[in-house]
């Protein structure tokens, strides 16, 4: 009877642990299979000829249940920032806003809505807050927040530093990390300064997303102050050291599918895009690579290249961060 009774738990245990190894199989591979769709996804791209562009004014892509990509399209601004919005069970995070103002043009607003409509209880409207942040205070990055200011059950953070560190409340910029809370859906917040003095990085631990902004993406990322940049760079490789990341995903797509080629600043039509992620390996790659320079200089890779920022385009970005606080 004992003998039994020993081989029936036993048989138990391996069941359950074979049925936990095939879950955590299955996870892993829904999660390879989503990836993958990510990196070979061929978004909007503008058109040559840009008054028979029948594109939408912003491509949704769903990623996974609750996490979407957004694409501005080309034709509307070339910048074609994309836009990241991440839903909780209490908050959506909107992360920019894209380069157009106009709701008509361009209606964001409208469509974060779509999206909250979607995710609501039997059809019904579940009063979520929207919460509208930054990866950086440039204007291709904000530019619709008029969209959702006034909004009932709207915050959006004044892409400025007073706006950044009021909300955040940064008290160790920028070696201190800060969390926003969506309702099961904890993100985190690192300043990465470099590109842009209030930039931020985004890491969601649901889809695993490092989001970088203009501090690093698929293409010709201008530094306005080169040792933050350095540090934030170092900072990154760091976290991801220390944490599991799936994909790097920035605000733009400048490089084309040829190793170490870009797109000319002003291009309205991009056919042949590189792929919107970068990896963990492609940062630390950048990483030694500024590392082994003492002097800011420019640094090219196959998936982007890294330029320090003249003076007169540094005067310009300070004379203009006054018009937003």
């Amino acid at each position: 009877m004992k003998h039994t009774l020993v081989i029936t738990i036993l048989i138990i245990m391996f069941s359950n642990g074979a049925t936990a190894e095939e879950d955590k199989r299955s996870i892993n591979e829904s999660t390879t299979n989503m990836i993958a769709a990510l990196q070979q996804k061929q978004w909007i791209h503008g058109s040559q000829d840009c008054k028979n562009n029948q594109d939408p004014a912003i491509e949704v892509f769903q990623y996974d249940e609750s996490s979407y990509v957004l694409r501005q399209n080309k034709c509307l601004s070339y910048e074609a920032p994309f836009i990241y919005v991440l839903i909780g069970k209490e908050k959506i995070l909107v992360v920019d806003t894209g380069a157009t103002e106009s709701a008509e043009e361009f209606p964001l607003y409208q469509t974060v809505q779509s999206l909250n409509q979607k995710h609501s209880d039997n059809g019904k409207t579940k009063e979520r807050e929207i919460v509208v942040i930054h990866s950086h205070s440039h204007s291709d990055h904000y530019s619709a927040d008029s969209q959702f200011v006034g909004q009932a059950n709207v915050t959006v953070v004044a892409a400025n530093n007073t706006g950044v560190n009021e909300f955040f409340d940064f008290e160790k910029w920028p070696d201190q990390q800060t969390n926003i809370e969506l309702g099961g859906r904890s993100i985190t917040i690192i300043p990465t300064p470099g590109h842009q003095e209030e930039a931020i990085s985004v890491y969601d631990p649901q889809t695993k997303w490092l989001l970088t902004g203009d501090t690093f993406y698929p293409g010709y990322i201008y530094v306005k102050t080169w040792q933050d940049y350095k540090n934030s760079i170092a900072r990154l490789v760091e976290f991801t050291n220390n944490h599991s990341v799936s994909a790097i995903l920035g605000s733009h797509i400048e490089m084309t599918n040829k190793a170490g080629e870009y797109y000319e600043v002003g291009t309205l039509y991009q056919p042949n895009e590189s792929s919107l992620l970068l990896t963990p390996s492609d940062l630390t790659t950048l990483n030694e690579k500024l590392q082994q320079v003492d002097e800011p200089e420019k640094i090219a890779m196959d998936s982007l290249i890294v330029e320090p920022l003249g003076a007169l385009p540094k005067l310009i970005s300070s004379i203009a961060k006054w018009f937003i606080g």
